[in-house]
Formats: structure tokens, sequence, C-alpha cells
């Protein structure tokens, strides 16, 4: 893989969750331009600088030892790259120690660099939240690959922070540089909330949650078809979002244990909110990670997942087939995997390849529900 050179450092970086052969690198050319932008102006060492949604590291890590760095997302696979890839360029795995998005940031900020998300509502809350965080002469620059960089990106930038000018493109990637003016203080419109008629309970949605405006399709596929009977079974839900699927099972089997995670920070957020408002004080174990990776083997009996085909703005089923593999080692032998998937996605296939018996509990005319008996 090529190494990141900038006029700061020269990294080897890598992806995370690791894959043999993995076609695509871990970092790209908007990292290298916001890094050459800022080696530009020369910054003091004393500078304080803020990098958000840096996906394995690449701008904080370059950055360790000339300014003072400070680091948050809302990925836990970014925090793990963020980890290796210190470690990998002779660093202590712990020289940046990042803040999830779902906790406040300490500024004040003399730059604030960010990586233009793929969900603009999680940078809508990121400019609310830099509200006072922002030292006199500061700068916001927004970066991203062309493609991925919508108009309404810049909107943001000027409605809660300030005037906004953009680069030249370069290597067909683009800076959004913000100006800060004072502005009247804005209310953050998240978490938003939907109420759900089956079960009957309301949820709510951190900025980052998918499907934060209304239940997404295929879970609403999903729902009906919850395994039910499940005494004290330990049931894990894999991937949680907002935590709705393992909220609906939990009310309707009151002695099985629950596992909720998701590697988003605000997903996590939001389910254990969600929990304590739909079931009190039941216990729960409600944590952000990288799908089951640290679940012991056989130590589940059932897991529920609706699983993403995206990571960021990369599509594709390595995450799925990521974790059927995660959730084959977790289960105990006769344990079953319960999933929902669009028809086309072929997991009935995939799942056959791991576990012994595949059988299709329902189908609409866009999702299948599989159940995989280990």
């Amino acid at each position: 893989m090529p190494l990141l050179e900038t006029p700061f450092a020269q990294l080897d970086l890598i992806r995370q969750p690791e894959q043999q052969n993995e076609p695509l690198q871990a970092f790209d050319a908007a990292d290298e331009y916001l890094l050459n932008h800022l080696a530009s102006e020369q910054l003091a060492s004393s500078a304080r600088v803020l990098v958000l949604n840096d996906s394995f590291g690449a701008l904080a890590i370059s950055l360790l030892g000339k300014v003072e760095v400070s680091s948050s997302g809302d990925s836990f696979l970014g925090f793990v790259g963020l980890e290796k890839n210190l470690l990998r360029n002779g660093q202590a795995f712990d020289a940046i120690r990042p803040i999830p998005a779902s906790e406040p940031l300490v500024g004040p900020f003399d730059r604030v660099l960010i990586r233009v998300p793929k969900t603009l509502a999680l940078l809508e809350e990121q400019l609310i939240r830099l509200q006072g965080q922002l030292a006199p002469g500061a700068q916001v620059i927004a970066a991203a690959m062309i493609k991925h960089l919508p108009r309404a990106a810049g909107d943001l930038l000027e409605q809660y922070i300030g005037p906004v000018q953009a680069s030249l493109a370069v290597k067909k990637a683009r800076l959004l540089i913000a100006t800060p003016e004072t502005k009247a203080p804005a209310t953050s419109p998240y978490p938003t909330r939907y109420r759900l008629d089956e079960p009957a309970i309301e949820l709510l949605n951190h900025a980052n949650v998918f499907c934060r405006e209304g239940l997404d399709i295929g879970t609403r596929a999903f729902l009906p078809h919850l395994p039910n009977n499940l005494g004290n079974a330990r049931v894990a839900d894999l991937g949680c979002g907002n935590g709705v699927l393992a909220i609906a099972s939990a009310l309707r089997n009151p002695d099985a244990h629950y596992t909720l995670v998701d590697e988003s920070f605000m997903a996590v957020q939001s389910a254990a909110e969600n929990w304590r408002a739909a079931l009190g004080d039941r216990e729960v174990i409600v944590r952000a990670g990288d799908g089951l990776a640290g679940q012991a083997p056989q130590s589940l009996d059932v897991v529920l997942c609706n699983p993403p085909f995206h990571q960021q703005q990369v599509v594709g089923d390595f995450l799925a087939w990521r974790m059927f593999q995660q959730a084959r080692e977790a289960l105990v032998v006769g344990g079953a995997l319960y999933i929902v998937g669009n028809r086309h996605l072929g997991y009935h296939s995939k799942l056959a390849r791991l576990f012994r018996g595949v059988e299709q509990v329902a189908a609409t005319p866009k999702f299948v529900i599989l159940k995989a008996r280990k």
C-alpha cells in the first residue's frame, strides 16, 4: 500500500477492519489536500487543532507532535484504526485519546479539520457543538472528495460557522474554508424521536443513527418475526442502531438477557437511552464495539442482525459477511442467527457456507428474514 506523504509526516496506514488483499487505502486525496493546506499556514506548536471524522487516523497522526491535536468521531472502528496506526508508525497507542462523538468537546480550538461524513446530520450536530469552542482567529476547514461533497455541507458551514470559501479542486478533492462570525446560539434538532405502534414505544435517535426519522423498511419487515419463547436465552443485537430489535424482543421475552453492540457511539447512546425508557432498570449490556469481536466464543444463544451494506461511502457485503462469521463464533452449538436482508444480496447462500441449517422465516417483495442454526 502507498504511504501518506505530506510536509508533516510519512505514514504507513491500514484500514479497519483488516481484510486480506485490501483493495482500498486508509487515506485519500482529501486528507493530503487538508494536510498540505495546513502546512502552508505554519501554525505554532501551541496551536490547538481538532480533527473530526478522521477515518483511521491519517490527519491526527500526521499532526502529532507538530501541534496540540484532539480527535473526535463516531466510529469505534475508526478509533481502533487510530490506535493500530499509531503503533504502526512508532507512536504509543494512546498518544492521541480520541473523543467519542457522544461526548462534549473542550476548546478553544485554533483550527478544526473536518472530513465531511456521509450523514450530514452528524456534520450539523458537530458544527452546532463548536459554538463557544473556537479561539479568536480560528478557521474551520472541511475536506472531501468532490463526488462525496454535497452542496448542503457548505450550506451547513455557512449557517453555523460563517462565510465559506471553496478551494480549487486538487486530485478530485476540495476544501471548504469557513471563517467564524458571531452567530445567534443555535439549538440542535437532535436527537429526533418517532413512535411505533407495535411495540408501543418511542425511539430517540442521536444525529448519526441510521434511519433516525423513522423505522427503516428492513427492520419493519423483521419485527413481526422476531423469535418468541426464548426463556432465559442470551441474546445479542448485532449492529443495534437505536436498539429497536433488542427492545422489541425483550418486551416479548421477559427472562432473556441482552447485549446490544454497534460501532457508532451515537447509536449506542441512543440504544441505551431507549432501553431505559422502554424497560426501566432491566439488566442489559450496551457497548460500542467491533461487532462481536470481543464476545466470548459460544456465549450466546441467539443473535439478531440487520446487517449494514456500507462503511461510510464504501458499499459492499464485507461487513455483513464478517458479522455472520462473528455470530457463528459467538453462538453455542444449536444457537441461531436471525437476519433481515434485501433479496438481491443473496445472504441465504452466504449463511449456508457458515451454518449447518438456513431457513427462510418470512419474506416480503423486497426482504427475506432468515434463520441460520449453528
